[in-house]
Protein backbone atom coordinates (compact mmCIF):
# COMPACT_ATOMS: atom_id res chain seq x y z
CA UNK A 1 0.00 0.00 0.00
CA UNK A 2 1.33 3.29 -0.99
CA UNK A 3 1.60 5.78 2.08
CA UNK A 4 0.05 8.66 2.87
CA UNK A 5 2.69 11.09 4.34
CA UNK A 6 2.00 14.38 6.11
CA UNK A 7 4.63 16.84 5.79
CA UNK A 8 4.74 20.34 7.78
CA UNK A 9 6.88 23.22 6.83
CA UNK A 10 7.22 22.17 3.04
CA UNK A 11 8.61 26.14 2.25
CA UNK A 12 11.66 25.58 5.01
CA UNK A 13 15.05 24.79 4.36
CA UNK A 14 14.69 20.81 5.20
CA UNK A 15 11.00 20.84 3.84
CA UNK A 16 11.66 22.07 0.63
CA UNK A 17 13.98 19.23 -0.33
CA UNK A 18 11.67 17.11 1.29
CA UNK A 19 8.47 17.56 -0.92
CA UNK A 20 10.01 16.17 -3.64
CA UNK A 21 12.09 13.18 -2.46
CA UNK A 22 8.89 11.62 -0.24
CA UNK A 23 6.97 11.80 -3.35
CA UNK A 24 9.23 8.75 -4.36
CA UNK A 25 7.75 6.85 -0.96
CA UNK A 26 4.26 7.68 -1.71
CA UNK A 27 1.17 10.33 -1.50
CA UNK A 28 2.74 13.56 0.10
CA UNK A 29 0.25 16.15 1.46
CA UNK A 30 1.73 19.39 2.61
CA UNK A 31 -0.58 22.16 3.63
CA UNK A 32 0.89 26.06 3.71
CA UNK A 33 0.55 27.81 6.87
CA UNK A 34 -2.74 28.99 5.86
CA UNK A 35 -3.87 25.81 6.28
CA UNK A 36 -2.30 24.04 8.70
CA UNK A 37 -1.36 26.84 11.91
CA UNK A 38 1.14 25.26 14.19
CA UNK A 39 0.10 27.36 16.78
CA UNK A 40 -3.93 26.36 16.58
CA UNK A 41 -3.95 23.07 18.12
CA UNK A 42 -7.29 22.48 17.20
CA UNK A 43 -6.18 23.07 13.35
CA UNK A 44 -3.63 20.53 13.95
CA UNK A 45 -6.17 17.80 15.52
CA UNK A 46 -8.53 18.64 12.18
CA UNK A 47 -5.68 18.61 9.60
CA UNK A 48 -4.43 14.76 10.88
CA UNK A 49 -8.11 13.37 11.26
CA UNK A 50 -9.02 14.56 7.50
CA UNK A 51 -5.70 13.46 6.15
CA UNK A 52 -5.37 10.19 8.52
CA UNK A 53 -1.68 9.70 7.10
CA UNK A 54 0.60 7.15 7.73
CA UNK A 55 3.64 8.97 8.06
CA UNK A 56 3.42 11.85 9.48
CA UNK A 57 6.85 14.51 8.87
CA UNK A 58 7.25 17.33 10.75
CA UNK A 59 9.56 19.63 9.60
CA UNK A 60 8.35 22.77 10.41
CA UNK A 61 9.99 24.62 13.39
CA UNK A 62 10.20 28.03 15.21
CA UNK A 63 13.92 28.57 14.62
CA UNK A 64 14.87 32.15 15.48
CA UNK A 65 17.28 31.35 18.19
CA UNK A 66 17.88 34.43 19.33
CA UNK A 67 14.46 36.26 18.56
CA UNK A 68 12.82 33.07 20.87
CA UNK A 69 14.36 34.91 23.86
CA UNK A 70 11.94 37.65 23.84
CA UNK A 71 9.01 35.53 22.19
CA UNK A 72 8.91 32.42 24.19
CA UNK A 73 5.44 31.91 23.64
CA UNK A 74 5.31 31.32 19.72
CA UNK A 75 8.49 29.47 20.02
CA UNK A 76 6.82 26.96 22.79
CA UNK A 77 3.85 26.77 20.48
CA UNK A 78 5.68 25.57 17.51
CA UNK A 79 8.68 23.78 18.50
CA UNK A 80 6.85 22.14 21.77
CA UNK A 81 3.41 22.42 21.78
CA UNK A 82 2.55 21.28 17.98
CA UNK A 83 4.68 18.33 17.97
CA UNK A 84 3.05 16.94 21.15
CA UNK A 85 -0.40 17.44 19.35
CA UNK A 86 1.21 15.59 16.41
CA UNK A 87 2.57 13.54 17.87
CA UNK A 88 -1.26 12.69 19.75
CA UNK A 89 -2.82 12.23 16.88
CA UNK A 90 -0.24 10.35 15.01
CA UNK A 91 -1.01 7.67 18.31
CA UNK A 92 -4.71 7.60 18.27
CA UNK A 93 -4.61 7.08 14.07
CA UNK A 94 -1.24 4.09 14.49
CA UNK A 95 0.87 6.61 12.33
CA UNK A 96 4.57 6.82 12.53
CA UNK A 97 5.97 11.20 13.33
CA UNK A 98 9.37 11.63 12.19
CA UNK A 99 10.14 14.95 13.94
CA UNK A 100 13.89 17.44 13.57
CA UNK A 101 15.57 18.47 16.68
CA UNK A 102 19.12 20.73 17.69
CA UNK A 103 22.33 20.12 18.62
CA UNK A 104 21.07 23.15 20.66
CA UNK A 105 19.40 20.70 23.57
CA UNK A 106 23.07 20.27 25.22
CA UNK A 107 25.18 22.64 27.13
CA UNK A 108 28.08 22.24 24.98
CA UNK A 109 30.08 21.55 28.13
CA UNK A 110 31.85 18.23 26.48
CA UNK A 111 34.69 18.19 24.33
CA UNK A 112 33.47 14.95 22.62
CA UNK A 113 30.51 14.09 20.10
CA UNK A 114 27.38 14.20 22.15
CA UNK A 115 25.92 10.69 21.76
CA UNK A 116 22.24 10.56 21.75
CA UNK A 117 21.85 9.41 25.62
CA UNK A 118 23.82 11.92 26.85
CA UNK A 119 21.71 14.34 29.13
CA UNK A 120 20.24 17.15 27.60
CA UNK A 121 20.46 20.68 29.37
CA UNK A 122 20.10 23.11 26.58
CA UNK A 123 21.23 26.82 27.85
CA UNK A 124 18.92 29.09 25.52
CA UNK A 125 15.03 28.91 25.01
CA UNK A 126 15.15 27.97 21.74
CA UNK A 127 17.25 24.48 23.16
CA UNK A 128 14.32 24.28 25.65
CA UNK A 129 11.67 24.40 23.51
CA UNK A 130 12.91 21.95 21.00
CA UNK A 131 13.37 20.01 24.12
CA UNK A 132 10.42 19.84 25.24
CA UNK A 133 9.69 18.92 21.69
CA UNK A 134 11.15 15.69 22.38
CA UNK A 135 9.92 14.88 25.41
CA UNK A 136 6.09 15.44 24.42
CA UNK A 137 7.27 12.67 21.67
CA UNK A 138 8.56 9.89 23.69
CA UNK A 139 5.98 10.74 26.17
CA UNK A 140 3.03 9.86 23.91
CA UNK A 141 4.15 6.82 22.98
CA UNK A 142 4.06 7.18 19.70
CA UNK A 143 6.47 5.50 16.96
CA UNK A 144 8.53 8.43 16.14
CA UNK A 145 11.91 8.71 14.40
CA UNK A 146 13.50 11.98 16.40
CA UNK A 147 16.35 13.41 14.26
CA UNK A 148 18.98 15.49 15.89
CA UNK A 149 20.93 18.00 13.18
CA UNK A 150 22.81 21.13 13.55
CA UNK A 151 24.26 24.13 11.92
CA UNK A 152 21.66 23.54 9.13
CA UNK A 153 22.36 26.10 6.29
CA UNK A 154 20.30 25.97 2.85
CA UNK A 155 20.59 28.16 -0.53
CA UNK A 156 16.84 29.35 0.85
CA UNK A 157 15.60 30.80 3.85
CA UNK A 158 17.51 32.35 6.70
CA UNK A 159 21.06 30.65 7.57
CA UNK A 160 25.17 31.32 8.22
CA UNK A 161 25.55 30.59 4.24
CA UNK A 162 23.15 33.30 3.44
CA UNK A 163 24.00 35.75 5.68
CA UNK A 164 28.07 35.80 4.74
CA UNK A 165 27.22 35.62 1.47
CA UNK A 166 25.55 38.99 1.88
CA UNK A 167 27.81 40.39 4.50
CA UNK A 168 30.72 39.29 1.92
CA UNK A 169 29.40 42.20 -0.27
CA UNK A 170 28.90 45.04 2.15
CA UNK A 171 31.93 44.51 4.32
CA UNK A 172 35.89 43.98 3.26
CA UNK A 173 36.48 42.64 6.56
CA UNK A 174 33.90 40.08 8.40
CA UNK A 175 34.50 39.19 12.21
CA UNK A 176 33.80 35.62 13.03
CA UNK A 177 32.73 33.75 16.27
CA UNK A 178 35.98 30.69 16.50
CA UNK A 179 35.32 29.55 19.58
CA UNK A 180 31.91 27.80 18.95
CA UNK A 181 32.92 24.41 17.76
CA UNK A 182 29.68 22.32 15.41
CA UNK A 183 29.16 20.82 12.24
CA UNK A 184 27.60 22.52 9.60
CA UNK A 185 24.93 20.22 7.83
CA UNK A 186 23.45 21.05 4.33
CA UNK A 187 19.51 20.95 4.33
CA UNK A 188 19.50 18.47 1.09
CA UNK A 189 22.02 15.97 2.97
CA UNK A 190 19.10 16.04 5.66
CA UNK A 191 16.30 15.40 3.36
CA UNK A 192 18.03 12.79 1.30
CA UNK A 193 18.87 10.84 4.40
CA UNK A 194 15.50 10.97 5.86
CA UNK A 195 14.22 10.02 2.51
CA UNK A 196 16.33 6.90 2.40
CA UNK A 197 15.67 5.96 6.46
CA UNK A 198 11.70 6.12 5.34
CA UNK A 199 12.40 3.90 2.40
CA UNK A 200 13.49 1.17 4.73
CA UNK A 201 10.92 1.73 7.13
CA UNK A 202 8.33 1.43 5.28
CA UNK A 203 9.55 -1.07 3.05
CA UNK A 204 9.91 -3.49 6.45
CA UNK A 205 6.08 -2.94 7.46
CA UNK A 206 4.56 -1.41 10.74
CA UNK A 207 7.04 -3.64 13.14
CA UNK A 208 9.52 -1.95 12.08
CA UNK A 209 8.75 1.47 12.81
CA UNK A 210 7.99 0.11 16.61
CA UNK A 211 11.49 -1.63 16.26
CA UNK A 212 13.74 1.51 14.86
CA UNK A 213 11.54 3.79 16.77
CA UNK A 214 13.70 6.42 18.71
CA UNK A 215 16.10 9.45 18.87
CA UNK A 216 18.82 9.39 16.62
CA UNK A 217 21.90 12.34 15.75
CA UNK A 218 22.16 13.12 12.02
CA UNK A 219 24.75 15.89 11.10
CA UNK A 220 27.41 16.58 9.35
CA UNK A 221 30.56 14.58 9.88
CA UNK A 222 33.86 16.31 11.23
CA UNK A 223 33.74 19.47 12.97
CA UNK A 224 34.56 23.13 12.60
CA UNK A 225 33.86 27.01 13.73
CA UNK A 226 31.97 29.22 12.35
CA UNK A 227 34.84 31.48 11.46
CA UNK A 228 36.71 28.45 9.20
CA UNK A 229 33.22 27.72 7.63
CA UNK A 230 32.95 31.44 6.88
CA UNK A 231 36.13 30.99 5.27
CA UNK A 232 35.10 27.85 3.19
CA UNK A 233 32.29 29.59 2.45
CA UNK A 234 34.23 32.24 0.48
CA UNK A 235 36.42 30.04 -0.58
CA UNK A 236 33.70 28.15 -2.83
CA UNK A 237 31.65 31.10 -3.41
CA UNK A 238 34.67 32.93 -5.29
CA UNK A 239 34.07 30.35 -7.92
CA UNK A 240 30.20 30.96 -8.62
CA UNK A 241 28.96 32.26 -11.41
CA UNK A 242 26.17 35.32 -10.76
CA UNK A 243 24.05 33.67 -13.53
CA UNK A 244 23.06 31.22 -10.71
CA UNK A 245 19.64 32.55 -9.28
CA UNK A 246 19.89 31.51 -5.61
CA UNK A 247 23.39 33.04 -5.44
CA UNK A 248 22.13 36.21 -7.39
CA UNK A 249 19.40 36.61 -4.45
CA UNK A 250 22.28 36.08 -1.93
CA UNK A 251 24.37 38.49 -3.12
CA UNK A 252 21.84 41.01 -4.77
CA UNK A 253 24.33 40.78 -7.79
CA UNK A 254 26.87 43.10 -6.40
CA UNK A 255 30.55 41.58 -6.37
CA UNK A 256 32.06 39.91 -3.09
CA UNK A 257 34.34 42.82 -1.69
CA UNK A 258 35.80 41.27 1.64
CA UNK A 259 39.45 40.12 1.85
CA UNK A 260 39.86 39.62 5.41
CA UNK A 261 38.22 37.66 8.07
CA UNK A 262 39.18 38.07 11.26
CA UNK A 263 38.71 35.43 14.37
CA UNK A 264 36.91 36.53 17.21
CA UNK A 265 35.39 35.20 20.77
CA UNK A 266 31.97 34.83 21.91
CA UNK A 267 32.57 37.75 24.22
CA UNK A 268 33.10 39.97 21.50
CA UNK A 269 30.33 38.83 19.93
CA UNK A 270 27.22 39.33 21.92
CA UNK A 271 23.60 37.95 21.15
CA UNK A 272 20.62 37.84 22.93
CA UNK A 273 20.98 33.87 23.25
CA UNK A 274 23.24 31.92 24.69
CA UNK A 275 25.07 29.57 22.27
CA UNK A 276 27.06 25.89 23.43
CA UNK A 277 30.84 26.19 23.21
CA UNK A 278 30.92 22.41 22.01
CA UNK A 279 27.59 20.83 20.00
CA UNK A 280 28.98 18.07 17.29
CA UNK A 281 27.06 15.01 17.34
CA UNK A 282 27.90 11.60 16.41
CA UNK A 283 25.73 9.62 14.17
CA UNK A 284 27.66 6.50 15.38
CA UNK A 285 23.22 4.92 16.19
CA UNK A 286 22.52 6.58 12.81
CA UNK A 287 24.83 4.46 11.11
CA UNK A 288 24.47 1.26 13.13
CA UNK A 289 20.76 1.24 12.80
CA UNK A 290 19.99 2.61 9.35
CA UNK A 291 23.84 2.06 7.41
CA UNK A 292 23.50 5.81 6.65
CA UNK A 293 26.48 7.49 6.43
CA UNK A 294 27.16 11.78 6.22
CA UNK A 295 29.47 13.38 4.39
CA UNK A 296 31.91 15.78 6.42
CA UNK A 297 30.48 18.86 6.33
CA UNK A 298 33.60 20.01 3.65
CA UNK A 299 32.35 18.09 1.30
CA UNK A 300 29.17 18.51 2.03
CA UNK A 301 29.67 22.32 1.63
CA UNK A 302 31.65 21.61 -1.71
CA UNK A 303 29.04 19.44 -3.18
CA UNK A 304 26.60 21.51 -2.64
CA UNK A 305 27.83 24.45 -4.57
CA UNK A 306 29.33 22.30 -7.33
CA UNK A 307 25.62 21.17 -7.26
CA UNK A 308 24.34 24.40 -7.96
CA UNK A 309 26.70 25.21 -10.51
CA UNK A 310 25.91 22.32 -12.60
CA UNK A 311 21.81 23.73 -12.75
CA UNK A 312 23.52 25.68 -15.24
Amino acid sequence: MIPTILLTGKNGQVGSELVSLLRTLGEVIAPDRCELDLRDPDNIRRVVRNVRPQLVVNAAAYTAVDAAEADEENAYAINANAPAVLAEESKRIGAVIVHYSTDYVFDGSKTTPYEESDPAAPINIYGKTKLAGEQAIRKSGVSHLIFRTAWVYATRGRNFLLTILKLATEREELKIVNDQIGAPTWSCEIAQTTAQILAQVIERGSAASIFFSGTYHMTAAGETTWYEFARAILEEASRMSQRIPWFAAATGGRPLITRCIMPITTDEYRTAASRPAYSVLSNWLLTRTFGAKMQDWRTQLRLGFATQREVL
